[in-house]
């Protein structure tokens, strides 16, 4: 526990210094990184390809290069984003993360319902975590996270996406938090980054996504329905570089209604039509696909 601390306070020491150079000057050094992440450490780079190339099989070999040099570029930006985070002023957030709708949430939290946010690995989904600024007074902001294994980085994660008032729950945690908050007649909005690949075990639906038929996480929607809440998309564009507009798109007028898994049909297929907007913003890296089933294979990139 003593050695723990000291490195997470070491960390937090370098995050916190690093926090504070300008984005203008954090970008020239991540324009300098991509070449060594890129060409010599090429971290992940055969994942990001296969990912890519099965995705997009309508692709050319030369547009899914532009596209992957685009997403390295990227994946460097948001790790300089995610540390400046740490010391960012509510004034600077405000103007590179908009939420071009808030009011619409506001007006449905207004009315005493709570609402599921379904968001995706796409653009910065960090800086999401300021949105708590701009909510109702009494709305309770909750996001679900997966630990990660390296407990001194997700200790640091942790504090940093909670510093603008939103709350970090642990998946496994989820139901107990949700019921917590309805029990004491709480406003909450949760947000669920819902495209990570469940269990082969634990797998209940697949969904048509990026070429793949892919399992899906259910979990969102389930919560959703069982306690009448309101679902919404956080739809994310990236206006230009280090800054965001997110807009809130309603997924079903009354989701209650829906047979089981459409609501989870409705969130791919939002997310889908997203990434392929601005396809570099997805986070090609991660194995999404491992468990999922090739709709149509391409081979021009080998």
């Amino acid at each position: 526990m003593i050695l723990e601390n000291i490195k997470y306070r070491l960390l937090k020491s370098v995050w916190i210094l690093l926090s504070i150079i300008p984005l203008r000057i954090m970008y020239i050094l991540s324009d300098g990184l991509f070449y060594p992440l890129y060409y010599i450490g090429r971290y992940r780079r055969k994942i990001t390809r296969k990912n890519l190339v099965e995705s997009f099989p309508e692709k050319s070999a030369q547009e899914i290069v532009t596209i992957e040099k685009r997403f390295y570029h990227f994946f460097v930006d948001i790790i300089f984003e995610m540390c400046k985070y740490a010391t960012i002023s509510k004034e600077d957030i405000g103007k590179r993360m908009k939420f071009t709708n808030i009011d619409e949430i506001n007006a449905v939290l207004q009315q005493g319902k709570s609402i599921s946010l379904y968001l995706g690995h796409y653009g910065n989904w960090e800086w999401v975590s300021s949105m708590p600024l701009y909510l109702n007074k009494n709305t309770v902001s909750g996001q679900i996270y997966h630990r990660l294994h390296n407990q001194t980085v997700d200790r640091l994660l942790l504090q940093n996406r909670g510093r603008l008032g939103a709350t970090s729950v642990e998946m496994a945690e989820t139901l107990r938090w949700i019921n917590e908050h309805v029990r004491n007649q709480q406003v909450t909005i949760t947000g669920y980054i819902a495209d990570q690949s469940p269990k082969k075990s634990n797998t209940q639906h697949f969904v048509h996504f990026l070429n793949h038929q892919a399992p899906a996480l259910t979990g969102a929607e389930k919560i959703t329905k069982k306690y009448r809440f309101e679902a919404f998309f956080l739809d994310i564009e990236r206006t230009k570089r280090g800054y965001y507009e997110a807009t809130f798109v309603k997924m079903h007028a009354d989701p209650q209604s829906l047979p089981d898994f459409e609501l989870t049909d409705i969130y791919y297929e939002l997310l889908e039509k997203m990434i392929r907007k601005q396809p570099e913003l997805y986070l090609w890296t991660h194995k999404r696909f491992k468990h999922a089933t090739l709709i149509q294979q391409d081979s021009q990139l080998q």
